[in-house]
């Protein structure tokens, strides 16, 4: 395998360029990932397979290769490179591969605006032992966010309008980038605008500073340019802002899907198209609450968005959608609470979680389903979590939840 750049978040001299290191080959996934289209043609039923390639996470063959076996697919290629599966041999591999060599410990991440700039939660968590810390929602001049109130809980969540509060890039770099060059656990910073130069503005100062890992672009932000429409509900737009950034940065670029759209596949395709190197499902959905009196809106932003388990359903649609249709890796985000929630994330393709709003109840919460995860994977006789990925895909995409949701004939 050729080798790939990793971005390294230990201390050290600053360097303009990642270091470039050998990283082993990763499984090859369900038949079913080896066949979904990169272009928004139509594709005919009886489509051919497309070429083996690496997916993200570093260990075994998937539960369905057996059968890709017998047709010389893409599990056959893999069967006479790696070994097979030995349950119970060696520790459980928990490594994944987001893309462009950003190698994580583990898949269990925190979502942005959750935990702060890791620092907040050093004295009750061990954040070396997270898979990776994404950071507040970071712009280019500092903003002082919306009018209070900001937040307000939800039946089973919470609503949020905090409107990107934070001191601006320069801030961040200076306050936090030193600290983060001497941790292990890699920190992605959550970047978010109102134009594309603004998110290319921001990368570009980012870009070579020692701690910073890689990026996660927010993108259901108003696009001042095209009348306040959100980047992530134009398939255009998120292209675009896409494409600039990944101009503009060799760091590993992820991008952030919204929710509040009809039908996110064609959005989360043009964004792989555009260089995207792993993409994150979902944001909060929109949402708001009234005042106790039912005078009005209690948020002072009238809007907020709604996270927590309350949206699970509406985030696992959307990864399962996503990763028919995408050849890149997903990290699903959304209502992630317990191991349960991890495992169906997982069979439904993601290769990575984000926990979130649990954070606030519970800050252990990520260390512990990594070990939860671990004990899984040790239980099934697994020495990588690989098998556990998109087991309940289908073997070819199936049309969207947008048609005909409610009734099917």
């Amino acid at each position: 395998m050729k080798a790939r750049k990793r971005v390294i978040t230990s201390g050290g001299k600053a360097k303009r360029s990642p270091t470039v290191r050998k990283i082993k080959p990763a499984w090859v996934g369900p038949v079913a990932r080896t066949e979904r289209p990169r272009s928004t043609a139509a594709r005919p039923e009886a489509a051919t397979p497309a070429a083996p390639r690496a997916d993200p996470v570093a260990g075994l063959r998937a539960p369905d290769a057996a059968a890709d076996l017998a047709s010389g697919g893409a599990a056959a290629t893999l069967a006479a490179t790696e070994p097979a599966a030995r349950p119970g041999a060696g520790t459980v591999d928990l490594a994944v591969d987001l893309g462009r060599g950003l190698v994580l410990e583990n898949p269990v991440l925190v979502a942005s605006g959750t935990f702060g700039y890791g620092v907040e939660y050093g004295e009750v968590v061990d954040v070396q032992r997270i898979g990776a810390i994404c950071c507040k929602g970071t712009t280019l001049r500092p903003r002082v966010g919306n009018q209070p109130p900001r937040v307000t809980e939800t039946p089973a969540g919470m609503l949020n309008s905090i409107g990107l509060q934070n001191p601006g890039v320069d801030a961040v770099i200076e306050r936090y980038a030193a600290i983060w060059a001497g941790w292990q656990v890699p920190v992605i910073v959550n970047v978010a605008g109102e134009s594309i130069e603004d998110y290319v503005g921001v990368v570009r100062k980012l870009d070579g500073v020692p701690g910073v890992a890689g990026v996660e672009l927010n993108i259901s932000c108003p696009n001042v340019g095209k009348g306040g429409l959100q980047f992530a509900i134009d398939r255009d737009a998120a292209s675009a802002v896409t494409r600039a950034v990944r101009a503009a940065t060799d760091l590993p670029l992820i991008v952030k899907l919204s929710p509040n759209v009809s039908d996110v596949r064609p959005i989360a395709r043009a964004i792989a198209d555009a260089g995207a190197d792993a993409l994150s499902a979902v944001n909060t959905l929109s949402g708001m609450a009234l005042r106790p009196d039912r005078s009005g809106p209690l948020l002072g932003n009238v809007y907020g968005g709604l996270s927590g388990p309350a949206i699970k359903p509406v985030a696992l649609r959307i990864v399962y959608e996503v990763a028919q249709v995408v050849d890149i890796p997903i990290i699903a985000i959304g209502g992630v609470a317990g191991i349960d929630d991890v495992l169906d994330y997982l069979a439904a393709g993601a290769v990575a979680v984000q926990v979130g709003t649990a954070v606030f109840a519970d800050p252990v919460l990520p260390v512990r389903l990594v070990d939860e995860l671990r004990a899984v994977c040790a239980a099934r006789g697994l020495d990588s979590y690989g098998p556990l990925v998109g087991t309940a895909l289908p073997r070819r995409p199936v049309p969207p939840s947008a048609k005909g949701v409610e009734y099917r004939p």
